[in-house]
C-alpha cells in the first residue's frame, strides 16, 4: 500500500511477522478501490500445526507460506496477510468466472504438490488451502468471500467456493443476523414468551406434566426455537433465553402440583450457572426440585467432558430430574444411555409419526423400550397426534405421550 506516512504509522498497516500490508491496510485499500476480485484463502487444520510444534514453529511455517503466495501473485494483485491463518488476495482487473475459478485453482494445485521444509527442525509439513471468492463494491465483498470460505468447507477442504447471493448457505446466513437482531429485542422487550405442553400419564389418564418451551413474538405472530437457535449459538444468548425460561416456569407452577421440564443446552451447562441458578428459583417460588425435569438435548448428550457429568449429577443429587431428549437420532446411542441413567427418555418424534407403516420405526421403538423397562427409565413418546397412535404407544408399553393430539403448547396450564 502507498502511504506517505512516519515509521510509526507505517507498521500500523505492517504485518510483523510477514512484511505483507496487514487488515487494516486491506480495509483501507478496499475503501478506496471499486470492481474488486477478493479471494480470501485459508490454510487448512493450522491449529493442528500450532498444537503438535508450537507457535514459534507456527509463525515460521506461516511466514513460509507468505513467501509462495507472494510467488503466486499476479502483476495486478494486491496481497495481504489477513488474520492468523489467513490471507487475502485482491485483484483489481475485470475477472470473468472462468479466471476466478482458474486463479483459485492454480493456488489450490500449488499447496497440494508442495512441501514446506524447515531444515533446523527436520519438520516437513503438508499444507492445503480452501478459498472463498467474491466480486463487488466495499467492505461487503470481503464479508461475501470470507462467507464462501466456510461454505466451501461445509463439504470439502482443499476447495473453493465462489460467493453466490442466492445460495442456501447465504440465506441461512442473511436469516441469522435477522434473527440475532430479533433475539436482542425479544429480551428487552420482554417479547421472549414461554409456552407449555401437557404431557399425559397413560397408566393414569391424567395430565401430570408439562414441558416448557420458548416462543418469540414476532409482530403478532410466535416463533418457536427451530428458526433462531441457531443465532442464539452465533450470539451467545442461549443462556439469557434459559434464564428467562427457567423464571418464567417456576413463577407458574408455583402453586401446582405439576412435574415441569426444561430444555438444557450444552451452553447452560458450559457456563455452570445451571445448579446455583435452578436452587435460587426452587427456595424463591417454594418448588421441590423433584418436580422439575432438565431436559438434555443432543448437544449435551455427545459431550464427552468428565465436567458435563460431574454437574448433571449434582444436580441429580440435589434432587432435579434428568430427561434425554429426542433419543434415536444423530449421535445419540445406547452407551451414552447407559451412562447418564437418566429418570425419563423422549423417544423422538420421527420414530412415533410413523409408527403405524414403518416396521423399523416400529422395532427400534421396541428395542428402546426394552432397554428402558429394564434399567427403570420410564419413557416419553413425543409427536402423538391421532388416537391410533396413542393406543399403538400405549399396547407398547410406553408410560407417557406428548403431542398435539393430547395438546398444543399454550402460554396457560389452566
Amino acid at each position: 500500500m502507498e502511504f506517505s506516512l512516519e515509521k510509526k504509522e507505517w507498521d500500523f498497516y505492517k504485518d510483523q511477522l510477514s512484511g505483507l500490508d496487514n487488515r487494516f491496510a486491506l480495509l483501507e485499500y478496499i475503501k478506496l478501490h471499486s470492481r474488486l476480485n477478493i479471494f480470501v484463502i485459508n490454510i487448512d487444520n493450522f491449529s493442528n500445526i500450532n498444537n503438535a510444534y508450537g507457535y514459534v514453529v507456527g509463525d515460521e511455517i506461516l511466514l513460509e507460506i507468505a513467501k509462495r503466495l507472494q510467488l503466486l501473485k499476479q502483476q495486478n494483485a494486491k496481497l495481504f496477510r489477513f488474520d492468523g491463518d489467513e490471507f487475502v488476495f485482491i485483484v483489481n482487473d475485470f475477472f470473468n468466472f472462468r479466471e476466478l475459478k482458474e486463479f483459485s485453482e492454480s493456488i489450490i494445485s500449488f499447496f497440494n504438490q508442495t512441501e514446506i521444509e524447515l531444515e533446523h527442525d527436520n519438520i516437513i509439513v503438508k499444507i492445503s488451502v480452501t478459498i472463498g471468492v467474491a466480486m463487488g463494491n466495499g467492505i461487503i465483498t470481503l464479508n461475501h468471500a470470507a462467507a464462501a470460505v466456510h461454505e466451501a468447507r461445509l463439504y470439502k477442504k482443499s476447495s473453493y467456493k465462489i460467493f453466490e447471493t442466492k445460495s442456501a448457505y447465504a440465506k441461512k446466513q442473511q436469516e441469522n443476523i435477522y434473527w440475532i437482531n430479533k433475539i436482542r429485542g425479544a429480551i428487552e422487550e420482554e417479547k421472549l414468551i414461554g409456552f407449555f405442553q401437557p404431557i399425559k400419564n397413560l397408566h393414569t389418564g391424567n395430565i401430570e406434566k408439562f414441558e416448557c418451551l420458548a416462543r418469540i413474538d414476532d409482530d403478532g405472530g410466535l416463533v418457536s426455537p427451530i428458526r433462531f437457535m441457531e443465532a442464539c449459538k452465533m450470539t451467545g444468548t442461549l443462556s439469557l433465553i434459559t434464564r428467562r425460561i427457567v423464571t418464567n416456569a417456576f413463577s407458574v407452577f408455583s402453586g401446582t402440583d405439576y412435574e415441569f421440564s426444561i430444555n438444557i443446552t450444552s451452553n447452560d451447562i458450559n457456563l455452570g450457572y445451571l445448579e446455583e441458578f435452578l436452587l435460587l428459583n426452587s427456595k424463591k417460588y417454594n418448588i421441590d426440585p423433584s418436580r422439575v425435569v432438565l431436559e438434555l438435548l443432543e448437544d449435551i448428550v455427545t459431550l464427552t467432558e468428565s465436567n458435563m457429568l460431574e454437574q448433571i449429577n449434582s444436580l441429580r443429587k440435589k434432587g432435579f430430574k434428568i430427561a434425554l431428549d429426542d433419543f434415536g437420532v444423530e449421535n445419540s446411542n445406547f452407551s451414552r444411555l447407559l451412562e447418564l441413567n437418566p429418570d425419563y427418555l423422549k423417544i423422538d418424534g420421527i420414530f412415533i409419526k410413523d409408527i403405524l407403516e414403518n416396521e423399523k420405526s416400529e422395532l427400534i421403538v421396541e428395542t428402546i423400550v426394552h432397554l428402558c423397562k429394564k434399567r427403570g427409565i420410564q419413557i416419553i413418546a413425543e409427536y402423538i397426534h391421532n388416537e391410533a397412535v396413542l393406543h399403538k404407544i400405549k399396547e407398547m408399553g410406553i408410560d407417557y405421550a406428548q403431542g398435539y393430539y393430547i395438546g398444543e403448547p399454550k402460554e396457560s396450564i389452566e
